[in-house]
């Protein structure tokens, strides 16, 4: 009776009522129905014994948010020197405590919890070949759900055994009369566990069976729980009136939801397969195309671009032809799956536990069967990761059918109390995959394989959504056009007042109309950030404050210029400053600031003069003020979506932007060098500026490093700042793509094409010198070059807006950059620095050291830098 005693207090009763009615009811759920209709209400906690034992209390920790000086373990649980109980659901959840000033418990098995991605876990899973069946009604073979295929994904054991206990119920044995009659039906697996083609056909064969009629009584009672049918209905504050034989039971739910979403995982599955096998027979082409022209980047290609080590770098960012054969067929094809898998989403998420639906909630929405969180962590939150993780803002847009019903998910499941939980819990990734030998099963013949699997926390789904809100943040800042900063608010006047008050002004002769395009993405947006306050508001009122603020404080973030200053410290080992700096970039990438030249710096005695820029292009963007070209603000839009979240980071290399507050059009990037090349851990500065042709045309783009108009670090990077790359027209070869091509393409190509590893090579007519002796004095020269300005001059005379940023570059990096300084002494050739690049024709060797050009007193003050940096880091701290 305990365990029935349980059940009933997770679903809101106390001790004193559930054992009160599972003495007069001895159904769990009849006595769940009757204490939902009020009729234990009368029942107080002193009229009975308390239900457990302190042992048993003992044996199930009660984790709580932890506080400082708490012992938590990696999952967020209070540790406890007794053993848990291996079967229980209770590995990682709470007791169910009452609340103050009451008797309900709550709902939510995870209340009080703050999760870590630091988990690792490690199952064994197991494969079996699945049944086949024929269904007399459809005269259709389908195949049954095997056990292994519903416990898949779940590397939780107190779910497991949830699951488990599920399909067993429901697969075999028979289902008593609940009247006692002792007649009984017969549950047979194709019932519950048919696999259809559709999901809507699995709902309907389900409802042909799933209310079955005694033959003995006439009696009606579930297949599902065993329960009697009864014709009066519960009496709930917005309860439904409607007699829906699916929501009859939590039971159901559990495995309405499995079954379904287990279908929606195969769909999606076999879509991406297909994607991935159709670019298989062009894999080499394709993954050219990756590196010179996708601005979307994954893991793989991220470290690519950010590694420097692409040989030649001839400034070529393109295919030598771009092939549109087939988009428009490829983009229908691509709506007709999301539309697939969206109403694929929109039918299954009529049966989620929700309190709100339309004509009121379920018997099934108030008993959430405890699977059901275990069913969307394991398999919607594949799908959902997989959907917000790898799409950019535009793409996502162009698929909204798919993602606007992907967002009512999430709305749904934060608004209850049972499923909240999940928007703030990592997502469990399979990481390794371990085959056990086949062994043939002892009961049949069919073969059984079993695999270890090792899974390991990653970002939840509220984690992914902000990444996705800071693009729209960004977009949407884009869609505002550029508009001249809004002077400051006066005092109004009572007439004033009234005058601004009036519904009847002209509010619609000030609209401005924009393209179906624009208005397309802007409401995408604007549904994004929708959906991420409601589930914070959802959160909130269930979880509490306390619980949303500390998730809020583990989201990602979008600094800004008026953000807290950022200080990290680099640790006593190379490991550690390499994680250090990975954080710190990482929040501090892309960043709004203000870019303009102060009123009292600027030559102008207009006080609504346009403002003036510390900035190349100042001329250009002070002729665009107050423009409003929408196809620019589009393009802008879905750029600075991209930026926000894409740009590359990495010990290795990096790359930093800064865009104006109002003018987004306004833009200073800065490139550290990649390893391995000449130019590792010099700092590169860029002004570029989106014309009003963007994205037509390509963007402006200046190089800023060059010691006062003096050095030509690179055959494509001239002294006057000229950036010669096909991308920009100003290199031979493939150009800009209208419509696809990015600011991002361009950065990388920087990065990776410009500053690599034999820059000789970029010049015309040279490129099959690797290697030379030409070739390394080139290298050389520009080495004595980098350390001189990009590194030293930088540090002395920091650039705005990057004095932080270069500051922390240096600091965190000092002990590697040191022992790269004295490397680079040694391997320098000790030739005079040639200010044009051309090191390798002037004059003959010098003392090797480089004793007689300079390289060593700007190394010792290098480090004589450094050092500093690091003391005046050591003060802060004290």
């Amino acid at each position: 009776m305990q365990a029935e005693v349980q059940q009933l207090v997770e679903m809101g009763a106390t001790p004193a009522q559930a054992r009160a009615a599972l003495r007069q009811y001895s159904d769990v759920m009849q006595a769940a129905e009757r204490f939902f209709e009020g009729a234990f209400d009368h029942v107080k906690d002193d009229q009975d014994e308390p239900m457990a034992s302190t042992s048993e209390s003992k044996r199930r920790p009660r984790p709580a948010t932890p506080d400082e000086d708490e012992d938590i373990d990696s999952d967020g649980i209070q540790e406890d020197d007794e053993d848990d109980d291996e079967g229980d659901y209770i590995d990682y959840d709470s007791d169910y405590e009452a609340k103050p000033g009451g008797g309900q418990a709550d709902v939510d098995p995870y209340s009080g919890i703050f999760f870590s991605k630091d988990r690792r876990e490690e199952v064994i899973e197991v494969e079996e070949k699945p049944e086949t069946v024929v269904i007399p009604d459809l005269n259709e073979r389908v195949k049954l759900m095997t056990q292994g295929q519903w416990m898949k994904g779940c590397p939780e054991g107190g779910e497991q055994s949830f699951l488990f206990s599920l399909y067993s119920q429901l697969s075999e044995g028979k289902c008593p009369c609940p009247h006692g009659c002792g007649t009984s039906v017969l549950r047979k697996k194709s019932d519950f566990f048919a696999i259809y083609s559709e999901f809507l056909t699995y709902t309907e064969q389900l409802r042909k069976i799933v209310r079955q009629t005694c033959n003995s009584c006439g009696s009606e009672f579930c297949l599902a729980c065993g329960e009697s049918i009864s014709s009066d209905k519960v009496q709930r504050p917005t309860a439904a009136t409607d007699d829906n034989p699916l929501f009859h039971c939590s039971n159901l739910q559990g495995i309405i939801l499995g079954v379904g979403l287990s279908m929606l995982e195969q769909l999606f599955t076999e879509q991406a397969q297909v994607k991935q096998e159709s670019k298989e027979p062009n894999a080499r082409s394709a993954k050219r195309r990756k590196t010179d022209i996708t601005p979307e980047l994954d893991d793989d290609d991220s470290h690519y671009y950010a590694s420097g080590k692409k040989k030649g770098g001839i400034g070529y960012a393109g295919e030598t032809k771009e092939d549109n054969t087939g988009q428009l067929e490829a983009q229908a094809i691509q709506h007709a799956k999301d539309g697939k898998i969206g109403n694929l989403l929109k039918a299954i998420r009529i049966y989620l536990p929700n309190l709100h639906r339309e004509g009121g909630g379920q018997t099934s929405d108030y008993l959430v069967h405890p699977t059901a969180l275990a069913h969307l962590r394991r398999r919607f939150n594949y799908i959902c990761s997989t959907l917000l993780r790898h799409d950019s803002l535009a793409d996502m847009s162009d698929r909204a059918v798919l993602y606007f019903e992907l967002l009512h998910w999430l709305e749904t499941i934060s608004n209850h109390e049972a499923l909240a939980s999940m928007m703030a819990m990592p997502i469990m990734v399979v990481v390794s995959a371990k085959n056990v030998p086949v062994k043939k099963s002892t009961s049949s013949n069919t073969d059984i394989r079993e695999r270890t699997i090792v899974y390991e926390g990653s970002s939840g789904p509220r984690e992914l959504l902000e990444a996705i809100a800071i693009q729209a943040q960004a977009a949407l800042k884009g869609l505002e056009g550029i508009k001249p900063p809004e002077p400051p608010q006066e005092e109004l006047t009572e007439e004033q007042k009234r005058m601004t008050i009036d519904p009847k002004g002209k509010s619609k002769e000030q609209a401005v109309e924009i393209s179906d395009e624009n208005k397309k993405l802007l409401d995408f947006c604007h549904r994004i950030l929708a959906t991420a306050n409601a589930i914070d508001r959802s959160l909130r009122d269930t979880k509490g404050d306390a619980f949303v603020d500390r998730l809020h404080a583990s989201l990602p973030k979008l600094y800004n210029t008026s953000s807290a200053p950022i200080h990290v410290d680099a640790g006593a080992t190379e490991e550690s400053a390499m994680k250090a700096y990975m954080e710190w970039a990482t929040r501090v990438r892309f960043e709004y600031c203000d870019l303009t030249i102060p009123e009292a710096d600027a030559i102008t005695n207009d006080e609504n003069a346009t403002p003036h820029f510390k900035f190349y292009f100042n001329n250009e963007a002070r002729m665009l003020a107050n423009s409003d070209i929408p196809k620019r603000s589009l393009a802008i839009a879905k750029e600075l979506a991209i930026l926000t979240t894409n740009l590359p980071v990495a010990w290795d290399s990096s790359i930093f932007l800064r865009v104006d507050e109002t003018r987004v059009d306004v833009i200073k990037a800065l490139i550290t060098g990649p390893e391995g090349t000449p130019y590792y851990n010099g700092c590169y500065l860029f002004d570029i500026f989106l014309g009003s042709s963007y994205n037509q045309a390509p963007p402006s783009v200046k190089y800023m490093t060059t010691n006062g108009g003096k050095y030509r670090f690179n055959p494509n990077l001239y002294a006057d700042g000229k950036v010669c790359l096909s991308l920009l027209g100003t290199w031979s070869g493939p150009g800009w793509v209208p419509g696809k091509s990015t600011l991002l393409q361009v950065l990388i190509s920087i990065q990776s094409m410009i500053l690599c590893d034999e820059p000789y090579l970029n010049e015309p007519g040279w490129a099959s010198s690797a290697g030379t002796p030409q070739s390394h004095a080139y290298s050389a020269n520009v080495r004595r070059m980098v350390i001189k300005t990009a590194m030293l001059g930088n540090l002395k005379n920091p650039p705005e807006p990057f004095a932080d940023i270069i500051r922390t570059h240096y600091r965190l990096k000092a002990r590697s950059i040191t022992a790269q300084l004295d490397s680079w002494l040694l391997k320098d050739d000790g030739k005079p620095t040639s200010a044009d690049g051309g090191g390798y024709t002037t004059g003959g060797a010098k003392e090797s050291g480089g004793s007689s050009n300079g390289l060593k007193k700007d190394v010792e003050e290098m480090k004589a830098v450094l050092a500093q940096l690091d003391r005046e880091a050591q003060a802060g701290k004290a």
